[in-house]
């Protein structure tokens, strides 16, 4: 499938009728150096439930960023409609190992954990929310974000590889391969391909996002 936004996968208990059964997603990924460029462009690595077939997001990720000259880069996780929330607790730097998990913590509450953590130097984060999502979908994203009402330029951040990459559906944890999934490529509105997501590797639990030059 072709986005203009996101590049990755996604995965549902069924692509045609998803069911309400996503109740986790996990992934680690090394933080990619930014290539500087002339005018400010940024990206979003994040895993997430939700946001595939509905208008609920629950996401957690790094952000790798050019602003003003200079490489820039961050952890957030961010509930729709909401905007984004800064982790100013954790102090990421390229070449990070990152951790990330979105999970249940109870249904009868809405209430959702999140945990980030920099296994690089051993700073780790964690809030539990409330938040009342449609548990359709999960997903392992690089994305260009939508930045004043508007999508922005996409930062050159090379390649991406997602591993350890997981989730819950109906009560089963399983690889992406292990459930019905989606494969998302990002073209620009020239048609123009920006960001291809690879097969999946053996086992199904890691692929590599890569920016095209």
């Amino acid at each position: 499938m072709t986005r203009s936004d996101w590049s990755g996968y996604s995965v549902a208990s069924d692509l045609n009728n998803p069911q309400p059964k996503v109740t986790s997603v996990n992934a680690s990924w090394a933080v990619p150096t930014v290539k500087v460029s002339v005018g400010n462009s940024f990206s979003a690595v994040w895993i997430g439930v939700g946001g595939q077939f509905d208008d609920t997001l629950i996401q957690t990720g790094t952000k790798q960023d050019s602003i003003n000259g200079h490489a820039a880069y961050s952890a957030w996780y961010e509930l729709l409609p909401d905007a984004a929330v800064t982790v100013d607790s954790l102090s990421i730097s390229p070449g990070d190992r990152i951790t990330a998990s979105i999970s249940l913590f109870d249904l009868t509450t809405s209430t959702w954990l999140i945990e980030i953590h920099d296994v690089t130097d051993g700073q780790s984060f964690k809030k539990i929310l409330v938040y009342d999502s449609s548990m359709l979908s999960a997903e392992w994203i690089v994305e260009r974000p939508i930045i004043n009402n508007r999508i922005a330029t996409l930062a050159n951040f090379g390649q991406i590889t997602f591993t350890d990459c997981t989730a819950t559906i109906g009560g089963k944890l399983g690889t992406i391969r292990s459930f019905p999934s989606t494969q998302f490529t990002l073209y620009n509105r020239r048609n123009i391909e920006l960001v291809t997501a690879s097969v999946l590797a053996s086992g199904g639990s890691s692929f590599a996002v890569n920016y095209l030059d």
